[in-house]
This record gives C-alpha cells, sequence and structure tokens, in this order.
C-alpha cells in the first residue's frame, strides 16, 4: 500500500484507543489528534439519563466531531503525519444504539450532508477486546461519568463496532485482538503492531498476537 499519512485508531469504550494513539503518535512523530470528549456538555447527563439525553449528546457529538474534522481538512497531511484517536463515521455506532426511530431519521439526514465533506483515513486499526478486558480497563482509569456504564451497555457498544467494522469498507482496516495485549507497558506489542502496520495492503486485514485466544 502507499505510504499511511493519516492514521485512525477505533475501537469500544475503555479499549485503549487514545492510548495506543498517543503512542503511535510518537512512534511515527506525528501530529496527534484527539476526540473532542470534553467538549460535550450532555455526555455526563447522558450516562444519568439516558433517554432524555441521548439524542442532544449525539447531535453535540456530531457537530464538535464534524468541526474538528474541518479543521483537518486544512492541515497540510503531507507535511506531517497524523494519528487520530477517532473516526468521524464512529458517531452512528452510538446514534443506532441509543436514538429512537424518528431521531435517528434526522440524526441520519444530518450525518449524510456531513459524512461527504470529511477526510477518510489512509488506515483504521480497530481494537477489540473481551467485555471484561473493557470493564477492567474502565475501572483502572475511573472516569467519574463512566462509572455508571454498566456491563449490558458496554456489550451494546462492543457488538456495535463488531458489527459496524464488519461491513466497513471505506478505507483499509486492520482488526486487531487486543484483549491479551498491552501496548502501554509492553514494547514488544506496540513494537509487533508497528510492524504489522506497515505491512498491511488494501481491504481487510486481522491481526491475532502470539498468545491471544
Amino acid at each position: 500500500m502507499a505510504e499511511i499519512r493519516y492514521i485512525a485508531v477505533e475501537g469500544p469504550i475503555g479499549v485503549g484507543k487514545s492510548s495506543l494513539a498517543e503512542l503511535l503518535a510518537t512512534e511515527y512523530g506525528a501530529r496527534r489528534v484527539n476526540e473532542p470528549l470534553d467538549e460535550n456538555p450532555f455526555l455526563p447527563k447522558f450516562y444519568e439519563d439516558p433517554e432524555r439525553f441521548a439524542f442532544t449528546a449525539q447531535i453535540s457529538f456530531l457537530v464538535e466531531r464534524y468541526r474538528q474534522q474541518q479543521e483537518l481538512v486544512q492541515m497540510d497531511l503531507f507535511a506531517q503525519s497524523t494519528v487520530a484517536d477517532y473516526i468521524f463515521a464512529k458517531d452512528r455506532i452510538f446514534a443506532e444504539l441509543t436514538l429512537t426511530g424518528e431521531e435517528m431519521a434526522l440524526y441520519e439526514r444530518i450525518y449524510r450532508l456531513l459524512d461527504s465533506r470529511v477526510r477518510k483515513p489512509d488506515l483504521v486499526v480497530f481494537l477489540d477486546a473481551s467485555t471484561e478486558v473493557l470493564l477492567r480497563r474502565l475501572k483502572r482509569r475511573d472516569r467519574p461519568y463512566e462509572r455508571k456504564v454498566g456491563r449490558e451497555y458496554l456489550e451494546k457498544v462492543a457488538e456495535g463496532y463488531r458489527a459496524f467494522f464488519h461491513r466497513y469498507d471505506e478505507t483499509p482496516l486492520l482488526v486487531v485482538n487486543s484483549s491479551d495485549i498491552d501496548f502501554v507497558d509492553n514494547g514488544g506489542d506496540l513494537a509487533d503492531l508497528v510492524r504489522e502496520i506497515g505491512s498491511v495492503g488494501q481491504g481487510v486485514q486481522h491481526y491475532v498476537p502470539l498468545g491471544s485466544d
């Protein structure tokens, strides 16, 4: 495949996508783009009362992610590589999980208008992990508004991601089983993944590290 200048790391809540994106940005001397979570005032409210705040939280995410993606379009990706910890298309995963029929129909109309103007990555790295691993990692990072995230919701999110990336074909995709590896504390795990990224081709590839079930 041609030189990769723009990598996006994706995966369900707690899987470690932000940590990996930071490590890859350091590895490649790349610009780091962080998902604008802190800019959404409705996220804590959503975890408190999902039915009431699902639509406002989702639209807030959509608009803020689009604003950031438009800034990315203006950047010279050939001057410096870029690593992001999300893709714009992920917004629909959560929308499908949380919105009602009429809300989803309105959301879909807005999403389609915006998505056509968003730059696609050269490669998406999808981190998958078991629910037990996700719960453990969530507990370890201990964000106050995530303490109410239960097993059932986390399983729905993880399955939503798997279903989304099963049919994903917008860019080259590397699917990584990350349940039994630690990119942060094990430099060997990171080095192995970097080598895998260096050899990735078109379409979908699956990376199951040695020692994974």
